[in-house]
C-alpha cells in the first residue's frame, strides 16, 4: 500500500469514527423541553394519533414521519466494487446513501442491513417492516436475486420500491443518451447499441433504452463470455431475453459499425481499435468504476468525433446516480405514490435531458470554475451540484405519478410545489461543496500555513494535497513535522515543508527581509528589525505570499485577532484601510453571511458602509446575490440613540451612493429574518419579499456572540473567518485551537478567492 493510500485509509476511518460514530443520526422534530411536551409526545397524548391511524391508516402520513421516511435496505451481497462483503460490512455504504438522501432531497432514512442471502427470507423481512416507511430503496443486492426481489416487492407492497443499482444508472445514462443522440444527429429508433455487462445495472439500462425507442433487434448485450446469442446454452431468463441471433461472438465484432457503446463491466476492455470501428460520432459510455472500460485519454485519442461519458467526476459527462434517486423518491413521496413505475422513470429521464439544455446558473459555473458550461459533447447531463435538480426532477416524477394513476395525493399548484422543494432543504454544506468543486477544477493553489507543525494543520494539509485541492506549504520545524507525519501514518512530500529557522533557509530569509524593508521602511521598521521578523513564523509566512512563493496563507493566532493583523496591515495595506471579517453560517434556510465578526470593535458610519460593500462583493464571488440587513435594536427610527442612528446613517449613505445594492435597516433581527412581518409593518423597506442572507452587525460583540450562539445552540456549521478589505486574497487568520475541518474549509475558501481575484 502506498503512503497516499495509507493516508486516505486513515482519513476515511477517522472520518467515520471521529465524534459520534457513523454518518447519520435521529433528531427530534417537536418540542420536548417541558413535561407538557413529553406528555404529548408519549403517554398519554400519543394515544390520540394512534387511535386516528387505527381508524384511518392513511393518517400515518399526517401524524408520523412515514411520508418522508425511506428505508435503505441491503444484504451486502454486491457492495460498491467490494462484492459480497456481508450485511454488517455494507452498513457504512447504506449510511452514506442515507446522508445523500438527506443532503440532496431532505428525505429521512433508516438504513437496514438484512443478514440473509435467501431471497424468500429477505422479501418476507422487507414486507414485514414496510409499514414503517413511505418508500424503500434496495441497495447493493447481487444479480439475479435482485430482479426477483424488486419485482416481488413492487407487486406486493403499496409504497415506492426501487433498486437504485439497476434504475439509477439507467435513468441518468438514458438522459445522457437522448442528448448525445441529439448532438450526434441520430435517431434513437435507428441506432445500433452494444451493452457490455449483463448485471443489474446493464439489464435495467437496456430495458429503459428500449422503452425510450431503441429497437430490441438493434441492441446486443455482451458478458464476460462474449456476445449473448441464441446459440449459447444455459442462459438465465434475463440474459435469454437479450440474446441475439446475429452471427457474431465477440465484443469486437459487435462494435463494428455500432453507434452506441454502454459499458458496465471492467476496466480496459474497450480498445482504441474497437472505438475506431464504430460509426461516425460514436457514443461511448464507459461507466465501470473506478476505472472505465477505456481511459479518457485513450478514448479522446481514438476518435475526434467521439461523444464520451464515464462514472468519474474528473471527466466531462459524469453519469452519477445522485442525479436521480434523491429527487425520484422526493417526487414519489410527495404524491404518496404506490410505486415507481416506468412513466415516472421516463419522466425523470426527460427532465434531466431537458435541464442540460437550459442556461447554467452562475452558482454552478462558479462551483466548477467554468463559465462555458453549455449543452454539447462535453455537457450532456446536468452537474451534480446544480440546485435546480430537486425542483426539475421531483416535479416531473410527481406529475408522471399522478398522470399514470399511482399517486394517492394530487398536486395542482406546481409552481408552489417547486418553490416548496427549493425552500425545504435542511442544513447542509452545499455552498462549501460548490466552492470546493470550483477549487478542484483549477490549478492547485499554493497555500502556506504558519502553524505548520501542529497536527491539526498537518492533517488538513495532507487532505488538501491528496485531493489535489492545493499545494500546502507547512512552515515549522521539519523534524517535528516529519515525526508527527510518521506517528500518525500520514504522508507529505518534503517539498511541502519549510523549516524557516534552519540555516538552509538563510538566503530566503535575507531575501524576504530586503523585500519587507522596501515595503515598510517608511512605516518605522528598520532593516535589522526586518531581519529579526523573518525568524518569526507569522512574518515569514506572510512574506512567502508577498514574494510570490505562495498564493495565499492561513495564519494562526492565539488570543486577539487584531493583534495578529498587525503584520498583515504592515505588509499588505496602505493608510487606514478598512478590514473586516465575515463568517459563513450554514442554516436550514441556506448560507447566511455575518459581518464584521473579528476586527472592528465599534465601527464608525464609514466603517459600516465599507463592511457592507465588502460583504456584498465577497458574497457575489460565491455566485449569490447579496440581500443585506443592517442590524440594530431599533426598527427604522423607533429609537434615536447613537448606536441606532449610526446604522441608519450608514444605510442612508448606501442608498444614496449605491442605489442598486439590496440593503436596508436599521432593523431588529426578528424583522430582518421575517420578510412577512417586515413587509407588513414596514412596507416601505427596500428588500420587499426577498430573504436576507447578509447580516451586518452594529458592533463586534453582537456579531461575535451571534455566530457563536448559532454554532453551539443552533447547530449551524461555521466557515471562516474570511478576511475582507485587502487588494488580493493573501491571508486568512484562524485560531490556533481550530480543528482540522475548520482549517481545511478555510483553506478551500482562501484558494477559491485567489481564483476569483485573478
Amino acid at each position: 500500500m502506498t503512503n497516499n493510500a495509507k493516508s486516505r485509509k486513515e482519513e476515511a476511518l477517522l472520518y467515520h469514527s471521529e465524534g459520534r460514530p457513523g454518518k447519520i443520526e435521529v433528531i427530534p422534530t417537536k418540542p420536548y423541553s417541558t413535561q407538557k411536551d413529553l406528555s404529548l409526545a408519549y403517554s398519554p397524548g400519543v394515544a390520540e394519533p394512534c387511535l386516528a391511524i387505527e381508524h384511518n391508516p392513511d393518517d400515518a402520513y399526517r401524524y408520523t414521519a412515514k411520508g418522508n421516511l425511506v428505508a435503505v435496505i441491503s444484504n451486502g451481497t454486491a457492495v460498491l466494487g467490494l462484492g459480497d462483503i456481508g450485511a454488517a460490512a455494507g452498513k457504512p455504504v447504506m449510511e452514506g446513501k442515507g446522508l445523500l438522501f438527506k443532503t440532496f432531497a431532505d428525505i429521512d432514512v433508516f438504513d437496514i442491513e438484512v443478514d440473509t442471502k435467501d431471497t424468500e427470507r429477505f422479501i418476507e423481512t422487507v414486507k414485514n417492516i414496510s409499514v414503517t416507511f413511505g418508500g424503500i430503496n434496495l441497495e447493493d443486492i447481487k444479480a439475479p436475486e435482485c430482479f426477483e426481489i424488486e419485482e416481488r416487492l413492487k407487486e406486493e407492497l403499496s409504497i415506492p420500491v426501487m433498486h437504485d443499482d439497476q434504475h439509477g444508472t439507467a435513468i441518468i445514462s438514458s438522459a445522457a443518451l437522448l442528448n448525445a443522440l441529439e448532438v450526434a444527429g441520430k435517431k434513437i429508433g435507428e441506432v445500433q447499441v452494444v451493452v457490455n455487462g449483463a448485471g443489474a445495472a446493464a439489464v435495467s439500462c437496456a430495458k429503459l433504452y428500449i422503452a425510450l425507442g431503441v429497437k430490441p433487434e438493434n441492441l446486443v448485450m455482451c458478458d464476460s463470455k462474449g456476445v449473448i446469442t441464441t446459440r449459447r446454452k444455459n442462459l438465465t431468463p434475463v440474459k435469454a431475453g437479450f440474446a441475439t441471433d446475429r452471427g457474431i461472438e465477440t465484443l469486437e465484432e459487435a462494435l463494428a459499425g455500432a453507434d452506441v457503446f454502454l459499458g458496465l463491466s471492467v476496466a480496459d476492455v474497450l480498445t482504441q481499435e474497437m472505438v475506431r470501428s464504430m460509426a461516425a460520432n460514436p457514443i461511448v459510455f464507459a461507466l465501470a468504476n473506478p476505472d472505465p472500460e477505456i481511459s479518457y485519454d485513450n478514448a479522446m485519442a481514438a476518435r475526434e468525433d467521439i461523444i464520451f461519458a464515464t462514472g468519474r467526476s474528473d471527466y466531462p459527462n459524469q453519469v452519477n446516480n445522485v442525479l436521480g434517486f434523491p429527487y425520484i423518491f422526493r417526487g414519489a413521496l410527495d404524491v404518496r405514490a404506490t410505486k415507481i413505475n416506468e412513466a415516472m422513470k421516463i419522466g425523470a429521464v426527460l427532465a434531466l435531458a431537458e435541464l442540460a439544455k437550459q442556461p447554467v446558473p452562475d452558482i454552478v459555473a462558479a462551483a466548477y470554475n467554468d463559465n462555458d458550461i453549455t449543452f454539447g459533447r462535453k455537457y450532456l447531463i446536468p452537474k451534480a451540484l446544480d440546485p435546480r435538480l430537486i425542483s426539475c426532477i421531483s416535479v416531473a416524477v410527481a406529475k408522471a405519478a399522478i398522470e399514470s394513476g399511482v399517486a394517492r395525493k394530487t398536486i395542482t399548484d406546481w409552481k408552489a410545489y417547486a418553490q416548496e422543494l427549493e425552500s425545504r432543504m435542511g442544513r447542509d454544506d452545499k455552498l462549501m461543496r460548490a466552492v470546493r468543486s470550483k477549487v478542484c477544477t483549477a490549478a492547485p493553489r499554493r497555500i502556506v500555513f504558519s502553524e505548520g507543525d501542529r497536527l491539526t494543520t498537518i492533517k488538513a494539509a495532507v487532505h488538501l494535497a491528496n485531493e489535489n485541492i492545493a499545494e500546502p506549504i507547512l512552515v515549522g520545524n521539519r523534524a517535528k513535522i516529519e515525526t508527527l507525519l510518521r506517528d500518525n501514518h500520514l504522508h507529505l512530500d518534503a517539498k511541502h515543508i519549510v523549516d524557516f529557522q534552519h540555516d538552509d533557509e538563510a538566503e530566503r530569509r535575507n531575501r524576504y527581509a530586503a523585500l519587507l524593508y522596501g515595503k515598510v521602511s517608511r512605516k518605522g521598521v528598520r532593516m535589522h528589525e526586518a531581519v529579526d521578523y523573518m525568524m518569526r513564523r507569522d512574518w515569514f509566512t506572510l512574506m512567502m505570499v508577498a514574494a510570490g512563493d505562495a498564493d495565499t496563507s492561513i495564519l494562526g493566532y492565539t488570543h486577539r485577532y487584531n493583534e495578529a493583523l498587525k503584520p498583515v496591515r504592515q505588509i499588505f495595506t496602505q493608510g487606514d484601510t478598512t478590514l473586516a471579517t465575515m463568517e459563513i453560517v450554514t442554516t436550514k434556510k441556506g448560507p447566511m453571511f455575518f459581518a464584521d465578526t473579528a476586527v472592528n470593535p465599534s465601527p464608525s458610519v464609514d466603517d459600516l458602509v465599507h463592511i457592507a460593500l465588502m460583504a456584498a462583493r465577497t458574497v457575489r464571488n460565491f455566485g449569490i446575490e447579496p440581500v443585506i440587513g443592517m442590524l440594530s435594536h431599533s426598527n427604522f427610527g423607533t429609537d434615536t440613540e447613537p448606536l441606532a442612528s449610526k446604522i441608519a446613517k450608514a444605510v442612508e449613505i448606501l442608498h444614496y451612493r449605491y442605489p442598486e445594492l439590496l440593503v436596508d435597516g436599521e432593523m431588529k433581527a426578528d424583522i430582518a429574518l421575517n420578510k412577512k412581518a417586515r413587509s407588513e409593518f414596514y412596507p416601505f423597506n427596500k428588500l420587499g419579499d426577498r430573504d436576507i442572507n447578509v447580516l451586518i452587525f452594529p458592533n463586534l460583540s453582537s456579531a461575535n456572540i451571534s455566530y457563536k450562539m448559532m454554532e453551539i445552540l443552533g447547530g449551524a456549521e461555521i466557515n471562516g473567518p474570511i478576511l475582507m478589505g485587502l487588494d488580493r486574497s493573501c491571508v486568512h487568520l484562524i485560531p490556533e485551537v481550530a480543528g482540522t475541518r475548520a482549517i481545511r474549509n478555510l483553506s478551500v475558501l482562501a484558494a477559491a478567492e485567489t481564483i476569483s481575484s485573478k
